[in-house]
């Protein structure tokens, strides 16, 4: 192991894959998968071998009318994970120091820790709504921040962070000489009042999206980056390190899947609508956890109020065959995550066993 490489792995994503499996899923964030057949596609539009230069031309272009930006602002990327990684890498040399939000994604900060970096953190608290407060920001920054690490929507609570709070991080950042990450994956989830990427306030900022949690489209892994031309260049060479060659036909899929993102939007939509109201009644009825409700997203993430979270979590899933989140994967241990974007039928069954579990748990 690399000097300084402290971790060579997510202690979340092994958890995600081998131990979140679960009759009634509410441990996955993103929205449940697209079917292939509900996509105008036939297999002569597919080709196995493409072009194998920096970017699929017509999904640059895609992507960048999408994004409001210039072709050359865009990195095409396999997913949002590799996009976060890659644009760390193209950022931050071994040693340098990144501040990041508490709570976070791990994998955000399992790769802050693999490159090497030296990290800082500054808070989100509960009990302010998760909000992003510059205040914590300008009180945990250093002359040495390279970078600030945000996500927004917020993972794991699904708090917006608006522009006015976005350029005040922003102007922070600049003050030292740094840069911002922005990771906007959820941000997608806005469908009746979307968003402008934090990347249009200016170059200091980069921005990390794709396909993957808002619109259940991660077989196809179109991720990408927003960043100024010159680290996007950057950011493209390293890639060559890990995905030199894109898989083409989820390129050819993509470009399909953003032409007819209307569709793929309001049944993303619909069902959001329809398991929220299931989500209340769960919140309604307890006096047992307490959670921040935001009008949007794909998860919440509350808090129970005595017990342990990893207790309640294994008795969700082995007597109730329901899994979510613990929170010690996102540094709450007295919280877990919940999501609310798989099918109908078997989340507001899930949410229902929820209840059951908190009631039976109860009595322990």
């Amino acid at each position: 192991m690399t000097p300084g490489r402290t971790h060579s792995h997510s202690a979340y994503m092994e958890w995600a894959k081998l131990r979140s499996e679960a009759r009634f899923n509410l441990a996955a964030s993103g929205m449940m998968a697209y079917p292939l057949s509900e996509l105008p596609v036939r297999l002569e539009d597919l080709q196995i071998n493409g072009p194998t230069i920096y970017g699929y031309a017509p999904l640059q272009e895609r992507l960048a009318r999408r994004c409001d930006v210039s072709p050359e602002n865009v990195v095409a990327a396999t997913g949002t994970s590799l996009a976060n990684h890659l644009a760390m890498a193209g950022t931050l040399e071994h040693g340098d120091e990144v501040l990041i939000e508490e709570p976070t994604y791990e994998l955000l900060l399992s790769t802050a820790q693999y490159l090497g970096t030296s990290i800082r953190r500054f808070p989100r608290k509960f009990e302010e709504g998760f909000r992003l407060d510059p205040e914590e920001v300008a009180k945990h920054i250093t002359p040495r921040t390279r970078l600030i690490v945000i996500t927004n929507l917020h993972n794991p609570s699904s708090a917006l962070a608006d522009t006015p709070t976005l350029n005040a991080v922003g102007e922070i950042a600049r003050s030292v000489g740094a840069r911002v990450l922005v990771d906007e994956v959820y941000l997608e989830a806005l469908f009746d009042q979307p968003a402008k990427s934090a990347f249009h306030l200016g170059n200091h900022f980069i921005t990390t999206s794709s396909l993957t949690k808002a619109y259940g489209l991660s077989g196809l892994r179109c991720g990408w980056i927003l960043a100024e031309a010159e680290l996007a260049e950057r950011i493209w060479r390293i890639n060559d390190l890990y995905a030199a060659t894109p898989a083409h036909p989820a390129e050819l899929l993509s470009v399909i899947a953003l032409d007819n993102l209307d569709r793929i939007t309001n049944r993303a939509r619909q069902l959001l609508n329809a398991n929220r109201p299931h989500l209340n009644e769960l919140l309604d009825s307890r006096q047992d956890i307490e959670c921040l409700r935001p009008e949007f997203g794909t998860v919440v993430f509350p808090r129970l109020r005595t017990g342990s979270v990893d207790e309640f979590c294994s008795l969700l899933r082995e007597k109730y065959e329901t899994s979510v989140v613990p929170g010690r994967f996102f540094e709450m241990r007295q919280h877990f995550r919940l999501g609310i974007a798989g099918e109908e039928k078997m989340t507001e069954e899930g949410l229902r066993r929820v209840a059951q579990a908190l009631d039976d748990f109860s009595k322990n």
